[in-house]
């Protein structure tokens, strides 16, 4: 677990309480319609950056199954989407919202009376961000799935792997984070500035397998020049190449070996003793690569992972240590930065990107369910007796539920 010792503590502030509104998108108002995997993540993002983002999440679900680091900088609103009186709150907040985002599969929304066009009419500037896993329509788009299912017809899955071996799982970073979550944040931000500049809303479609495609795209590209062979982990990125891939030590760690650039290929023979070895003379030697492998193999097996680190060290060779999830939280460079940083006792990674002269806003833990409900209904134009009565009849929840 990450300590506060080995924090980069100049950078993030981190605290229970709501502050002051801040950071680029301070003044930005989103209604997350709640979810589950990419979409918070979307939604975190844009909190990260200071958008006021309202979570509405069932009275009775006591929250849904995310981790705590994918709600944190929300603020909570329990309703019930299912009654009429829940709907009316919803479009009531998010008359007076910048945005919506939404990780229902197609249909969901509309059929709750939460819709895009059903939003839009209450607010024509609204931008309504929809996160899926197929996309709004084509022949999949009623099915269910998970990250693993969209890269694999997008056709990512399928080129990750050792030669002669089994596709390997990337977790769930290439479809729900970076072909999810973030794609989402950005066409939210765009329709935005557009907004902004017209006056007019937008309906965004992110879907999973559109943004797996999307980072396939130098992939692509070499394929289309035949640079690029189907079979898994015989390519210049995949682990084919002997000088772009991990080599186990002697101690059972790995190295991590990225010297594609002659002059740090070069570098990476010098460490490893073989520059000499005529084996090594031409670095692109496709039929050569196993041999290679197998000779840098050999050499890296003879010393530990940390030895190997610190003979690379400031040679230029583009080689790191694999370090597991544990030992990166305290790694000196990420110490340095504050990559991760502690939040309420639990370790998370710091909001990104940085600006030089915007400091990010303090990062808040996530919120007990409804624990703003009374805060934002009043913001809204609620008067007392009405949350009263809303809460009396369990529409929405406005204490959260003990533990």
């Amino acid at each position: 677990m990450l300590t506060s010792s080995s924090m980069g503590k100049h950078r993030f502030n981190t605290g229970d309480a709501a502050t002051t509104p801040s950071g680029l998108l301070a003044g930005i108002r989103v209604v997350e319609l709640g979810g589950i995997g990419p979409a918070p993540f979307g939604a975190m993002l844009l909190a990260d950056h200071g958008a006021d983002v309202i979570r509405l999440d069932p009275p009775a679900s006591r929250g849904l199954a995310n981790p705590a680091t994918l709600l944190r900088n929300r603020r909570s609103v329990a309703v019930d989407l299912k009654r009429p009186e829940g709907v009316a709150v919803a479009l009531r907040l998010i008359g007076s919202a910048d945005a919506v985002v939404e990780g229902f599969r197609p249909g969901v929304a509309e059929r709750l009376g939460l819709g895009p066009d059903q939003c839009l009419a209450h607010n024509p500037r609204l931008v309504y961000a929809r996160m899926t896993g197929w996309g709004q329509d084509g022949p999949l788009s009623e099915e269910v799935g998970h990250d693993i299912d969209y890269i694999a017809v997008a056709g990512a899955l399928g080129a990750i792997g050792p030669a002669g071996g089994d596709p390997v799982v990337p977790l769930n970073l290439i479809a729900d984070m970076g072909g999810g979550g973030m794609l989402l944040a950005l066409g939210l931000t765009s329709a935005l500035l557009n907004a902004a500049r017209t006056g007019r809303g937008q309906v965004v479609d992110a879907a999973m397998v559109d943004g797996t495609a999307l980072q396939l795209g130098p992939v692509l590209e070499l394929i289309s020049r035949g640079a690029w062979r189907e079979e898994r982990g015989t390519n210049l990125l995949d682990g084919g190449a002997p000088y772009y891939r991990t080599y186990r030590c002697a101690d059972g760690g790995h190295l991590a070996v990225g010297a594609v650039e002659p002059e740090f290929y070069a570098n990476l023979l010098d460490v490893l003793g073989l520059a000499e070895d005529p084996l090594f003379a031409a670095q692109h030697d496709r039929a050569a690569w196993p041999a290679m492998a197998e000779r840098i193999a050999a050499v890296l097996a003879a010393r530990t992972r940390d030895e190997w680190t610190a003979r690379f060290a400031g040679r230029g060779a583009c080689t790191a240590p694999v370090l597991t999830l544990t030992e990166a939280t305290s790694h000196p460079h990420n110490a340095a930065r504050g990559t991760y940083i502690d939040v309420a006792g639990r370790c998370q990674p710091a909001p990104a990107p940085r600006y030089r002269d915007a400091p990010a806003p303090p990062v808040r833990p996530a919120p007990g369910l409804g624990t703003h409900t009374a805060e934002v209904l009043a913001e809204v134009g609620y008067e007392p007796d009405e949350i009263t009565r809303l809460h009396s009849g369990e529409i929405v929840l406005t204490t959260p539920p003990e533990c």
